[in-house]
C-alpha cells in the first residue's frame, strides 16, 4: 500500500483528497502546516512514498518546504497542487525540487493518473517490474562518473550528488538514448507524460540543473548537448575538440 502525505490547509479539499485516495487503496495522511509537514518528513524519511503539496501554506510555503527537503537530502517524490499555475510559478516549483505539478482546480482522475505516474517512475528506478516491464539500466559509468539510478545519485571523485526522481528519470532516458538526438516532444511525452504543447522551459530548467552536476563548464557542455530547434543529446565520450553543442 502506497503512503501519501497530503499537505493542504483547505480542510474540505484535504479531507476530500484523503477519502478519495483511501478509496483507491492508498494510505493517506493530512497535514495543514508547512513547517509541521517538513518536521514530520525529515524525522522519518521513509514514512511516505509521495507528497501532494499545496503552495500557499502557513508555516512554510510549498516552494520553501520542498527546497528545504532537498537541501536536507530528502528526495521523496513531490507533486505540487497549486492555483498559481503561471509559468514562472511552475518553473519556481521545479527549481525548488518538485517532481510534478497539477494546477487547481483539477479532476480527480487526472490527479490519480499523475500520482501513479510518479510512483511508477520511482519503482522503475528501483528496478522493480511494473505491469510486466522491467527497466534494465540501473547504473551507468562514464568519464570517471557513476550514475546509480536505484540510489538516485551521481558519484565522482568521492562526491555524491543526490538526484530528484524527475532528474534521475530524465537522465536515464537520455542515457538510454546515448548519441541520439531526443526531441523536447519525446521528453515531455515519455518522461513527464504530458502533452507536447506544455511549456518546454520545464525541460530546459531540468537540463540546466543536470549540467551543473555533470559538466565541468555548464555553459559549455560536453555531455548534455543542445541541438538547436530540436532537443538534446547525451554523449558519454565527447570528441576531444569540444562539445559540438548548438546552443
Amino acid at each position: 500500500m502506497h503512503r501519501v502525505l497530503i499537505v493542504e490547509d483547505e480542510e474540505h479539499l484535504a479531507e476530500g483528497l484523503r477519502l478519495n485516495l483511501e478509496a483507491e487503496g492508498f494510505a493517506a495522511t493530512v497535514e495543514d502546516n508547512g513547517q509541521v509537514a517538513f518536521d514530520r518528513l525529515t524525522s522519518d524519511p521513509t514514512a511516505f512514498d509521495v507528497v501532494l503539496l499545496d503552495v500557499m501554506l502557513p508555516g512554510l510555503d510549498g516552494f520553501e518546504l520542498v527546497r528545504r527537503l532537498r537541501a536536507a537530502g530528502h528526495f521523496v517524490p513531490v507533486m505540487l497542487l497549486t492555483a498559481r499555475s503561471h509559468t514562472d510559478d511552475v518553473l519556481a516549483g521545479f527549481e525548488a525540487g518538485a517532481d510534478d505539478y497539477l494546477p487547481k482546480p483539477f479532476d480527480l482522475s487526472i490527479l490519480l493518473a499523475r500520482l501513479q505516474g510518479l510512483l511508477r517512475r520511482k519503482m522503475w528506478l528501483r528496478g522493480r517490474a511494473v505491469e510486466g516491464a522491467l527497466e534494465d539500466l540501473q547504473e551507468f559509468t562514464f568519464d570517471g562518473k557513476r550514475i546509480d539510478f536505484r540510489e538516485q545519485a551521481l558519484h565522482w571523485d568521492g562526491t555524491t550528488q543526490p538526484l530528484t526522481l524527475m532528474e534521475a528519470t530524465l537522465l536515464r532516458y537520455l542515457v538510454r538514448h546515448t548519441g541520439q538526438t531526443v526531441s523536447r516532444k519525446a521528453l515531455l511525452e515519455e518522461v513527464w507524460g504530458v502533452r507536447e504543447d506544455t511549456d518546454t522551459r520545464t525541460i530546459d530548467n531540468f537540463i540546466a540543473r543536470l549540467r551543473r552536476y555533470l559538466e565541468a563548464e555548464p555553459s559549455h557542455p560536453k555531455y548534455l548537448q543542445t541541438i538547436r530547434g530540436v532537443g538534446y543529446r547525451f554523449v558519454a565520450e565527447p570528441d576531444e575538440g569540444g562539445a559540438g553543442s548548438e546552443r
